[in-house]
This record gives structure tokens, sequence and C-alpha cells, in this order.
């Protein structure tokens, strides 16, 4: 009798044993798939950003109440990417400032009539207290380093040149999609997501950040696609 008391008592244990044991597998593979390496299918080479397929946003915190985005209309991203060594890629970026947009469809004039533009992206391209494109006509960013993470993501560190300013910026890339082929053109083609911030003060942008009615934190946030750069045959 006593032994027939046990056996339920062992089963429920043996169950509860292979429950724990299926369980705590699943995170474990999980993780391991998780923690694989970027792998690049592309030929090695060249690449600039598709124009038509890519943009680039930044924001900034408004009053303490949202996160206010603009965006650069004119801009190139060009990479040289070596799939088999991504540590030997690099990447570089150029702005043309007085291609933002803000999409603000206000009566700009009315409501800054001590302002001598005509609209915000007149006012934040040319003011000295922003983005000042008279004196400095062109923003860009550097890598300096490509690193991958182990978790399919890339580290980009680099140097962002803003209102004549030289400073470190670090960078997470983020792969969506690859193929070896693209499927219109027959060159190779990815597609990024590239988050990161900065600190505006640093590159002497100050204006209204005491009190902060503009944060000082940029984010930037980069989404498009890469395209392989091909010779064209001579005709």
């Amino acid at each position: 009798m006593h032994k027939l008391h046990l056996l339920p008592i062992a089963l429920i244990a043996a169950v509860v044993s292979l429950t724990g044991c299926s369980k705590s597998s699943e995170p474990a593979s999980q993780a391991s798939a998780e923690a694989e390496p970027l792998r690049l299918v592309v030929p090695a080479g060249q690449y600039k950003n598709d124009p038509y397929h890519s943009s680039l946003n930044f924001s900034v915190t408004h009053i303490g109440l949202s996160n206010y985005v603009m965006r650069f209309t004119d801009f190139e991203v060009s990479a040289d990417i070596q799939p088999d060594n991504l540590a030997a890629s690099s990447l570089r970026v150029e702005i043309d400032p007085s291609s933002i947009a803000t999409d603000y469809d206000g009566d700009y004039v009315a409501t800054h009539k001590q302002s001598p533009y005509k609209s915000w992206e007149e006012d934040l391209s040319q003011s000295p207290k922003f983005l000042n494109v008279q004196e400095h006509p062109q923003i860009t960013y550097q890598s300096t380093s490509i690193t991958p993470t182990g978790d399919g993501k890339l580290k980009i560190d680099g140097k962002l040149t803003l209102l004549g300013q030289t400073h470190p910026v670090t960078l997470t890339a983020e792969l969506v999609g690859q193929v070896a082929q693209h499927p219109f053109f027959g060159f190779g083609a990815l597609g990024f997501s590239v988050s990161g911030t900065f600190e505006r003060s640093k590159f002497g942008m100050t204006h209204l950040t005491n009190p902060p009615l503009i944060s000082d934190t940029v984010t930037v946030l980069f989404e498009g696609e890469l395209h392989q750069v091909v010779e064209k045959p001579a005709s």
C-alpha cells in the first residue's frame, strides 16, 4: 500500500521534470539563434543608397511633450562592403543641410514676425542658431570602425562633422534584407535600418536648450536600400 501511494507522486515528479527540461531548452535554442553573427551574401564592392527607397530622419523632443520629426531630402550614403570581413567595410554620409523638410503647414510668417525667414525650413537651415548653411554647406559622417556585435547587428563608430566641428558618434545598423542579385537590375542590394543619437550642444548648437524647449539629444534614423555600384558597359 505504501508503494502504491508513492507511485502517483513519482509520476507527477517525472512529468514536472520533463516539462521543466522542455521549457528551459527552448530559450537556449532561441538565444543561440539570436546570437548568430550577421552574414552577407551580396558581392563585395562599392554601394550607394537608392534615393527613391531611402529616408534620413532626425528628431528632437519638443517642450518635453513629443518627438518632433524632420528629414533631409538631399543626402548620399556610400559604403565599401566586404562581406567576408565586415570589419574592413566603411561608410560615408554626405548631407545637404539646406534640404531640411519639416512638413510644417502653419503660417510661419504670422507667428514669427521678428524672423527674417519665410518658413521653418529657411529658419532651420539658414539661421546661425541652427544649421547655418551659408558657412557650413555640408554635414558629413565618416565611419572609423564597423564591428559585428554577434546579435545580427553592426556597431558603427564614426565622426560626425556638423557646424564645422567633428565629434565621435556611434550608430547601430540592423539588416532588413539582402539579395545577391536585385530582382529588377541584377546587382547586389541590401537594406539597413540605422539609428543613433548625439548631443547638438557638442557642436555648438545650444539654441532653446536652456530652458529645454528643444532637447539637446538628437535621434537619427536611416531607412533604406544600398545598391551595388556597377560600371555601365561602354556604348
